[in-house]
């Protein structure tokens, strides 16, 4: 009774620790094949790397295109900027109470920022673009109106937004003609439009050409390892462990060429920042081409490392299952 007594506890002991055991040397496996898979790529560099850069190149093209567009929305001024409203005042409407109709408007939501050009200052600026000068001298009052410039906020630019914002303004009692180049705006929403689902396009395209490409790299190393994954079955791996290294690798293939991509894609703003900066300078503007920011970067990484996991993983689905001992 008392050997049975004594031994009961380092049972309970040795029992307790076996999950903790078992925990550790899974994570220890884990990280020798993760180190192991990386390895394997390293000792055949070179059909590796041209699966790597196939990869990067893939995915550098749809992420390029994202981040130009980004610099083309930002050389536009935004659809903000596009935007503009102009507010002719009835002529009997003064400078006074045009301000006052600015003070009012500035209230509302819909209008991010508003300038008030007066009667003056309108016949001084047509004066100035229409070459007219001499002749408007020779009148005697000033024909042109109080002119209300208008730029609503971004969440009231879109095309259905700004025609119900022109209309209510149109309705005002001191407003003569409400202006809004419409179909400009349009046309800006509908290229934008075409170059955002373009750019979804190719990328859609070319995450199956990753997807193609890694399953079929994994399918050739399954082919190639076939006697192997025989006799380890044969020994009772689950299909579990078997499949491990092959994730791994597509693990590997995703991130390398996510590097790849990226490098590609700074160097690629890198040469054309020169040109774009001399013809900005051209046009009186210091604009500067935008690179990858951080969302755009983690964006490329998180995809690239899926595709590289779902292409393995579909191979390996796939062909494991028709490796079978005999």
């Amino acid at each position: 009774m008392n050997r049975l007594a004594g031994n009961g506890p380092q049972r309970g002991a040795a029992d307790a620790s076996r999950p903790a055991s078992r925990l550790t040397a899974y994570f220890i496996n884990h990280a020798q094949v993760f180190v192991s898979s990386l390895g394997k790529l390293y000792r055949a560099p070179l059909s590796n790397l041209m699966t790597v850069v196939v990869i990067g190149i893939a995915l550098a093209f749809p992420m390029g295109m994202t981040v130009l567009l980004q610099n083309m929305q930002i050389v536009s001024g935004g659809w903000n900027g596009a935007t503009q409203i102009s507010l002719f005042t009835r002529l009997d409407v003064n400078d006074e109470q045009a301000a006052e109709l600015g003070q009012r408007l500035r209230l509302m939501k819909e209008i991010e920022s508003l300038h008030v050009l007066s009667r003056n200052e309108a016949m001084n600026e047509f004066r100035s673009l229409s070459g007219f000068g001499e002749a408007l001298d020779v009148l005697e009052d000033n024909p042109l109106p109080a002119v209300l410039i208008i730029r609503p906020t971004p969440e009231f630019s879109t095309p259905d937004q700004v025609a119900i914002l022109v209309e209510q303004l149109r309705d005002l009692p001191e407003i003569d003609i409400a202006q809004l180049d419409l179909q400009w705006v349009k046309r800006l929403y509908t290229m934008m439009e075409i170059g955002e689902r373009g750019i979804l396009v190719i990328a859609a395209l070319l995450a199956l050409a990753v997807l193609l490409t890694v399953g079929n790299t994994i399918r050739l190393d399954i082919q190639s390892r076939r006697d192997e994954i025989v006799i380890i079955k044969l020994i009772g791996a689950t299909n579990a462990f078997i499949r491990r290294p092959f994730l791994y690798t597509g693990f590997w293939y995703g991130l390398l060429g996510g590097i790849i991509s990226w490098i590609m894609i700074e160097i690629s703003l890198g040469l054309l920042s020169g040109p774009v900066q001399q013809l900005a300078g051209l046009y009186g503007s210091s604009f500067v081409l935008s690179s990858m920011n951080m969302l755009n970067t983690l964006i490329l990484f998180a995809c690239s490392l899926l595709l590289g996991l779902l292409g393995s993983w579909i191979a390996v689905s796939r062909h494991l299952n028709e490796i079978e001992p005999a």
